[in-house]
């Protein structure tokens, strides 16, 4: 792909999930997207940076499938400035607590995580919406606070999620170390945590290698990293998977990380992943 052709053959690496205080009235059609946070909005003074990924057409002219994904960005723009709000300590499950959220990693040269996952998370959701899937956000912009971990699974558990996809980067700075990961869940604590979760994984695992982006050289086998320690998928009740798109300290992936071109890449093939999840689903 034009992507791949870029950058070389050796590519890609990877890096947290959160509940709305009550559910809308009635719930929006198909093919739109929400979002659900506890968070109050953003003053108006602080505003989103602005997103060059395509808009998406209106929900008139997109079929409607009647399917729910919940896109969790990982961490928030505003976290670092908040270090008592995300250092709090909340339910982690399997009876474990961990700090409600991080400020994420960064590349060498600096473009965040926050910045990356939120981008490419809206991409998706615009793939996604033209489609006619609903879906919902777990934060309404790159400028805010949180939401924690457990506030992110509980808004894909009430959403009743088909999918719920977690969107990350990392940041090992272990030598040579690239390539993307896939986790879930694992041992799985309820019945969407088992067999639909390891699909969805597979899935998303499948969509990433076939858009060409390597599997992880670090973490994880053959793409897929089953884990216990992961908040948001351990409370979740809803398939949910978490993707480490790739290493930004790894110079080949923060080069693609930072650029528009691979983050749409990244986008589309998420996306279809997703749609293929569903189409089995």
């Amino acid at each position: 792909m034009g992507l791949v052709l870029a950058i070389g053959l050796t590519l890609f690496t990877a890096c947290g999930v959160d509940t709305p205080a009550s559910s809308p009235s009635s719930p929006p059609p198909p093919g739109t997207t929400t979002v659900f946070t506890t968070l109050p909005r953003p003053s108006s003074t602080t505003s989103a940076p602005p997103s060059s990924a395509p808009q998406q057409p209106p929900s008139s002219q997109q079929p409607k499938t009647g399917k729910v994904v919940v896109l969790d960005p990982g961490h928030n723009g505003g976290n670092a400035g908040k270090p008592g709000e995300i250092n709090k300590q909340v339910p982690a499950g399997r009876g474990k607590t961990k700090p409600c959220n991080t400020t994420g990693t960064s590349t060498n040269s600096g473009y965040t995580e926050h910045a990356f996952t939120w981008d490419v998370s809206q991409r998706i959701s615009q793939a996604l919406a033209a489609k006619g899937i609903r879906v919902v956000l777990t934060r309404q912009s790159d400028t805010g606070v949180g939401p924690c971990v457990n506030e992110r699974a509980a808004i894909g558990n009430e959403a009743g999620a088909d999918a719920v996809v977690s969107i990350h980067a990392d940041g090992s700075n272990s030598a040579g170390a690239h390539g993307f990961h896939v986790a879930y869940s694992a041992p799985p604590l309820n019945a969407q945590q088992g067999e639909p979760s390891m699909r969805l994984a597979t899935a998303l695992r499948d969509g990433l290698r076939a858009g060409g982006f390597p599997t992880s050289t670090y973490l994880g086998s053959n793409g897929l990293a089953p884990r216990a320690d992961l908040g948001g998928l351990n409370l979740s009740t809803r398939p949910a998977a978490l993707v480490e798109c790739g290493n930004m300290r790894n110079a080949a992936e923060a080069a693609a990380m930072a650029s528009e071109e691979g983050r749409q890449q990244y986008a589309a093939v998420i996306a279809k992943a997703i749609e293929d999840y569903l189409a089995g689903s």
